[in-house]
C-alpha cells in the first residue's frame, strides 16, 4: 500500500514514550494518508502491533533492543523504519540474511532522518575528494547513549569512499603523542570528536581542509521536530523498497 491508496496506511510507533517517539506519534497523527493504530511504551507487548494490524513500524528505542525489535517486525511481515542507532556490521548482516527469507519487507535503518543532514552526508562524500584534510565534529544532549553519532559513522563511510574514489591516501597528521585520546575516535581513517552538552539536540561540523583555505559544512538540528519530515517519507516508502537500506538517502534521488 502506498501513500495515494484511499486507506490510510495504518502505522506502529515503538518507544513511543521517548522524546523521538512521542513527536513520531504525533507527526504520525497529523498525516491525513497515515494512522497510528498502535504506541508502544517501554513494557508494552510487540504483539500489540500485530493485534493492531499495523503495516509498517517505527522503531525510535534503545541500542540494547532495537535488532531483536526489528528482528520480530519482519518475522511477522510489517516493514520497519528505524531511527535507532548502535548497529553493527554484525547485526546488520544477520537483518540482510534474514530479509532474504521475507518475500516484500523492508527495512530502512537511516543514522539521521534531517533531510539537511542526509544532504550533508552526501555533500561531504562528494568534497572529500578535493581535500587532504577532513575531521568530523558531531554534537549532542548528553542523554545520547551511543559516541561517536550513527551520523558521524555515516559521514565518516561518505568521505571515505569520496577519498578512495579520488586516490587519496591517508588524512596527514604527524601525531605521534596522544595518551589523553585528544584526537578522537577515528571512524574509517577520518578523525571523530564527540561533545555532549546540555542545550544541545543534534549537530554536525565537517571540516575539509587544504592549502591555504578551509571548506565547512554544518547541520544544526534545533528540535526534534526536524528529523519529522525523514520519518514521514520513510513510513510512506519502505514498502515500495524491499531488503534493508541503510541511510535515508537510499529514498531520495540524489544522484
Amino acid at each position: 500500500m502506498t501513500s495515494t491508496d484511499q486507506t490510510p496506511l495504518r502505522v506502529a510507533v515503538i518507544g513511543a514514550g521517548g522524546r523521538m517517539g512521542s513527536e513520531a506519534c504525533r507527526a504520525v497523527e497529523a498525516a491525513t494518508d497515515l494512522e497510528l493504530v498502535a504506541a508502544l511504551g517501554r513494557d508494552d507487548e510487540l504483539s500489540t502491533i500485530t493485534d493492531a494490524g499495523a503495516q509498517v513500524a517505527v522503531d525510535l528505542t534503545v541500542p540494547s533492543v532495537t535488532a531483536q525489535n526489528v528482528r520480530w517486525l519482519v518475522e511477522h511481515g510489517i516493514h520497519a523504519v528505524v531511527g535507532t542507532t548502535g548497529w553493527t556490521e554484525e547485526t546488520l548482516g544477520d537483518l540482510r540474511s534474514q530479509l532474504e527469507g521475507a518475500d516484500g519487507v523492508g527495512v530502512l535503518i537511516a543514522p539521521n532522518f534531517a533531510i539537511g543532514a542526509v544532504l550533508a552526508m552526501r555533500f561531504a562524500e562528494v568534497a572529500a575528494r578535493y581535500y587532504d584534510s577532513a575531521e568530523i565534529i558531531e554534537m549532542h544532549h548528553p542523554d545520547k547513549l551511543d559516541a561517536p553519532s550513527g551520523t558521524a559513522r555515516h559521514t565518516a563511510a561518505a568521505i571515505a569512499r569520496g577519498r578512495k574514489a579520488a586516490g587519496l591516501g591517508a588524512v596527514p597528521d604527524a601525531t605521534q603523542k596522544d595518551p589523553d585520546g585528544a584526537r578522537g575516535a577515528v571512524v574509517d581513517g577520518i578523525h571523530v570528536h564527540a561533545v555532549r552538552q546540555r542545550g544541545l539536540v543534534a549537530h554536525e561540523v565537517v571540516q575539509f581542509g587544504g592549502p591555504g583555505e578551509q571548506f565547512q559544512l554544518r547541520h544544526d538540528s534545533f528540535d526534534r521536530a526536524s528529523f519529522m519530515p525523514g520519518v514521514l517519507l520513510g513510513v510512506r516508502e519502505v514498502a515500495a523498497h524491499p531488503g534493508l537500506t541503510v541511510g535515508l538517502d537510499g529514498y531520495l534521488e540524489l544522484g
